[in-house]
C-alpha cells in the first residue's frame, strides 16, 4: 500500500490537468472517526486498481491545501473525505462513514 502525501499545490494542480483517475483521502489526524474510516479504507486498499494514484492529504498540516481541494473539485469540506478524479473532474465525493472502496470501485470504468 503506497499513499501518495499531499503536500503541495503543485501536486493539486498536477491532480487537476492529469489525465485517468485519482483519488484524494483527507484525514484530521485529530478525529476518531477519521481514524477509524482510515483503517477501514487501508482494510481494502488491495481492492483497488493498482495504477490508481491514491493521496494522502493530512489537513490538520495543510489545511490550507484543504481548502484547495474544496475549491478546485468544487466540494464541501468534510473530514475524513474521499474525493475520486477522473480528468481532473471531481466524480464521486464520499465522506465518514460513507466512504468505501467499493463504491469507488462502482464508479471506476
Amino acid at each position: 500500500m503506497n499513499w501518495t502525501s499531499l503536500e503541495s499545490a503543485d501536486q493539486i494542480n498536477n491532480i487537476k490537468t492529469q489525465q485517468g483517475y485519482s483519488a484524494i483521502f483527507k484525514h484530521s489526524t485529530r478525529c476518531a472517526i477519521s481514524m477509524m474510516v482510515k483503517k477501514r479504507f487501508e482494510l481494502d486498499w488491495g481492492k483497488l486498481p493498482k495504477n490508481l494514484p491514491v493521496y494522502f492529504l493530512d489537513l490538520i498540516k495543510h489545511r490550507e491545501l484543504s481548502n484547495q481541494v474544496a475549491d478546485e473539485f468544487q466540494v464541501y469540506h468534510e473530514s475524513p473525505q474521499l474525493l475520486l478524479i477522473k480528468d481532473g473532474e471531481c466524480i464521486l465525493d464520499l465522506s465518514h462513514g460513507h466512504i468505501s472502496i467499493e463504491e469507488a470501485l462502482s464508479v471506476l470504468s
